[in-house]
């Protein structure tokens, strides 16, 4: 039996490399990688392509993972940019929006990580605060943490009967490196975490669970978390699932 081959959008690191010279080099986080190969699947990093076609994508791979990374451009929710708003990667978003368009239609399994939570929101019809300490007064969490990336600081409560309360329970203790969050859910998503504070840490489907995302990052903590490792392995059973 072939390995599911799971699809992942690559960020893009923007500065010269002291050893290739180069700009614009594809990268995704290593611990990702590891996980899905861990878990028996095939994770192919997928750099943005200019006029890529969706389907071309969807056809190839079984689902599809959009990490983590800098802001989405406001202009994909009718915004103009904030004066907070950080760095953005037009083509990098152009791109996802192309493969999620695609993927989604297809009926194949999305997973969301931070800034993929948020990219997903919006492709759905929803928006973000882009920047959440100047634009949501209630948020009085850090949610950009200062202590080390990998390390959890601050808790979220999971909704009962969510493909997440099923890895995590009803509670669990997450990492935070983000500045913006949602703001308006996107159509036929549903919330299924949140901080002490009300900023959503989780969306799925609201029917069936073809979308799952998360705020937080469990690429960085599944090594000495097993119940971040079980988001990932609840995914993949999920991939595995939607081919029979």
């Amino acid at each position: 039996m072939s390995k599911l081959r799971i699809a992942i959008t690559a960020d893009t690191y923007p500065y010269a490399s002291d050893v290739t010279n180069l700009v614009r080099a594809p990268f995704t986080a290593r611990g990702l990688v590891d996980i899905i190969n861990e878990l028996g699947a095939l994770p192919i990093v997928l750099p943005d392509v200019p006029g890529a076609k969706g389907e071309d994508y969807a056809e190839m791979f079984d689902a599809l993972i959009i990490p983590g990374g800098p802001d989405a451009d406001p202009s994909f929710f009718g915004e103009e940019p904030w004066m907070h708003i950080g760095m953005t990667n037009y083509k990098r978003d152009v791109f996802e929006a192309e493969i999620f368009k695609a993927f989604y239609k297809a009926g194949k399994p999305i997973f969301g990580i931070c800034r993929g939570c948020q990219f997903i929101n919006i492709m759905m019809g929803g928006s973000v605060y882009q920047d959440l300490a100047t634009q949501n007064p209630d948020a009085y969490i850090r949610h950009s943490q200062g202590a080390n990336g990998c390390y959890p600081t601050h808790y979220v409560t999971v909704e009962e009967g969510s493909c997440l309360y099923e890895a995590l329970g009803g509670k669990a203790y997450v990492n935070s490196r983000h500045h913006q969050g949602i703001k308006k859910v996107g159509e036929g998503l549903k919330v299924t975490a949140k901080a002490p504070d009300g900023v959503i840490e989780a969306i799925e489907s609201a029917e069936g669970s073809q979308i799952v995302a998360v705020q937080w990052h469990p690429e960085n903590m599944w090594q000495e978390h097993p119940e971040m490792r079980r988001i990932f392995a609840g995914f993949i059973d999920r991939v595995a699932a939607s081919k029979k």
